[in-house]
């Protein structure tokens, strides 16, 4: 299937607090934010019509922009409305949508403190991003040389666009090796996410997952971490060695877009969909209304 291009598609974009024809939506070459990665966003999913946990990924949007210093003058319920908005608008079912801040381009000049910013909400229907056989056998991954970064040498609790340069690297050369995403580490060499979901293992019927202090703290992540715990399953985030995926029972990725996604192979490992993450894609299909 064509997939098409997203300049050239039919809808609307709410852009700047106007609803504006998709086509019409363009910046100018020389952003602020095109050149400096002076943009943070946010991913969210709607399941018949309905966004999941839009509060969370608002306030999520919102507390990204001010620990980049871009402050929008937009409230939450501003945006939370532009997203419900243009849910409609589109006539979006099951899709996904994706607000976006940025600078705009008064100054190519590395200082941002005189650059206007900017908003827009786009949505569109989209199936799962991991698509064929990937729920019966699972993904593939191949751990990249690429690393996330220290804390305090990059904004890592922020979905900064600039944060994602790596992990296009990344992925891109998980695909030429044929794999069809790859594992992240962090600076220190430990286990630490996908290019762009959390990452979970299970080991002797316990869920372990890193602890995300140079990553983000996926909103999905979050929730399959709460699914776990009501229903018994006892839930350790602790560091996670590379060597420790020799022997794991399973292991899947979370996310807004991957939702919850079995993982077959990392490297020459190779692994079950197992009975735990069968049961946590079955309450997690339940509770955003898939089932």
């Amino acid at each position: 299937m064509t997939t098409l291009p997203f300049d050239n598609r039919d809808g609307y974009i709410w852009f700047d607090g106007a609803m504006i024809p998709w086509r019409e939506a363009q910046i100018h070459v020389l952003s602020h934010g095109l050149h400096y990665g002076g943009g943070v966003f946010e991913g969210l999913r709607c399941y018949d019509g309905k966004i999941f946990k839009l509060a969370e990924h608002t306030a999520r949007l919102l507390d990204g922009c001010r620990n980049v210093d871009m402050e929008i003058n937009y409230s939450a319920d501003e945006v939370n409305q532009a997203c419900l908005d243009i849910v409609k608008i589109n006539n979006v079912k099951n899709g996904y949508i994706r607000p976006f801040a940025w600078r705009g381009p008064e100054d190519m000049v590395i200082s941002a403190r005189n650059i206007s910013l900017h908003l827009c909400v786009a949505a569109w229907e989209w199936p799962t991003y991991f698509s064929g056989d990937a729920r019966e056998k699972g993904i593939s991954l191949q751990i990249s040389k690429w690393k996330r970064p220290a804390p305090d040498s990059e904004p890592v609790h922020v979905k900064a666009s600039g944060l994602y340069l790596v992990c296009s690297i990344a992925k891109d050369a998980a695909l030429r090796a044929g794999f069809t995403d790859a594992l992240m580490l962090d600076y220190r060499g430990h286990v630490a996410e996908l290019t762009a979901a959390n990452f979970f293992i299970v080991q002797n019927g316990e869920l372990h997952t890193p602890t995300p202090d140079c990553f983000l703290n996926g909103i999905t992540r979050q929730t399959v971490i709460e699914i776990a715990r009501q229903k018994g399953i006892k839930v350790v985030e602790r560091t996670i060695m590379p060597d420790e995926l020799n022997s794991v029972q399973e292991c899947f990725a979370t996310g807004t877009a991957a939702e919850i996604t079995p993982i077959g192979k990392i490297n020459e490992n190779y692994y079950q969909v197992g009975p735990l993450t069968k049961l946590l894609i079955s309450e997690y299909e339940k509770l955003v209304g898939k089932k």
